[in-house]
């Protein structure tokens, strides 16, 4: 994540891992979450944390699902099915499950079609949010798989020489293992900045960079601008620009993948795309290919390691301490977190206790921590 939207540490409260992942798990199944899956909701929204995405970790997505959960737009027992099958592909009725613990599912069954024909993609219809798509990308590594994951989301993205928001931020990951070297993960949304980022700069009171979002007009606004307030209905009044903001700048790339990703994760579902049938509803796409059905496993992992730190070798520019891989920073976020805790807003802490409270869940985030005052 950016300077931009990093959380002022001096103003931050750490949170240990155990604490934040049983808090957040408690507060699923008070929802009408069973165990098994209120875990994995808590595991990948801490994992968002640990790994410095904290625009799709706790922080915000935590109170988002459970105003889904209690509007009825989210199913807490979906009743997934598959809908078709091949050996090496397969198309899910999501039932309105959350994203985060469907999909994981999703990919156990794309790698299990990988393990047995090197290659296994499921598609996911009638979703809801997904959370940080590198989570169920890297579920493969640990398999010496590539995984992949898009998801293609309501409006929110103007195409280029748009006025109205015709699709998603339509994030595509993808995660590759190496051999010692920490893994590529890549995990990008195909608009100029995430939409959980405007949330973070209210937050801590930041102006968005130029080029993010473009005004009512249609027109990029190219300067730094205080962040749009956000209503019930956020992804309505947001006009997000496709990466690249302008002609000029490549935005008809950003604008040309995100419309990829809603027909591999939106149209190939056959349960619509981001614009039709529109929010709450999220379709998905996740893919796990086997090295070893390309080439000697060990050897791939070698030369990954080979080629990562070619990239760590590069010389920096003036100005920069050293040039970073996609997922370096992530892992080395991770190492410092799970030692020094979860760094949250006071807001956020704030937000916990009042939910706990109403709840009755156990209110132990801050234990071992110095009080709020």
């Amino acid at each position: 994540m950016i300077d931009r939207f990093k959380l002022d540490q001096g103003g931050a409260v750490r949170v240990r891992e155990a604490l934040l992942r049983r808090t957040v798990a408690e507060i699923f199944r008070k929802m009408g979450v069973p165990d098994g899956d209120s875990d994995l909701a808590a595991d990948v929204l801490v994992t968002s944390d640990l790994r410095g995405v904290d625009t799709h970790g706790v922080s915000d997505m935590v109170r988002l699902y459970v105003e889904e959960y209690r509007s009825g737009q989210t199913n807490p027992r979906p009743n997934w099915r598959i809908l078709r099958e091949t050996p090496a592909t397969a198309s899910i009725d999501s039932d309105t499950g959350l994203g985060i613990i469907v999909t994981p599912k999703a990919m156990a069954i794309a790698i299990e079609k990988a393990r047995n024909v090197g290659v296994g993609i499921v598609t996911i219809s009638n979703g809801r949010h997904l959370g940080m798509a590198s989570y169920h990308a890297m579920l493969a590594l640990e398999h010496d798989m590539i995984g992949t994951c898009m998801t293609s989301g309501p409006p929110a993205v103007v195409p280029t020489f748009g006025l109205e928001p015709r699709l998603g931020t339509n994030p595509i990951a993808i995660a590759v293992p190496a051999e010692s070297e920490p893994p590529f993960v890549l995990d990008i949304a195909m608009s100029a900045i995430a939409a959980g980022k405007i949330t973070v700069a209210r937050r801590t009171g930041r102006d968005i960079p130029p080029g993010s979002i473009a005004d009512e007009n249609g027109t990029p606004v190219m300067k730094a601008a205080p962040a749009p307030e956000l209503g019930q209905d956020a992804l309505s009044v947001l006009r997000l620009l496709p990466l690249g903001s302008t002609r000029e700048l490549g935005s008809h790339k950003g604008f040309g993948l995100a419309a990829m990703v809603d027909v591999l994760a939106g149209v190939l579902t056959g349960g619509g795309y981001g614009a039709v049938p529109g929010p709450p509803n999220f379709g998905h796409y996740v893919a796990a290919y086997s090295v070893e059905a390309f080439m000697d496993t060990g050897q791939f992992k070698q030369t990954m390691d080979e080629w990562l730190r070619m990239l760590k070798s590069t010389a920096p520019a003036a100005g920069h301490d050293r040039v970073l891989y996609p997922g370096l920073a992530e892992a080395e976020t991770q190492a410092d977190r799970r030692a020094n805790g979860v760094p949250l807003h006071p807001e956020v802490i704030g937000w916990f206790r009042d939910i706990c409270t109403e709840l009755s869940v156990p209110f132990t985030l801050t234990e071992g921590q110095p009080q709020m005052t």
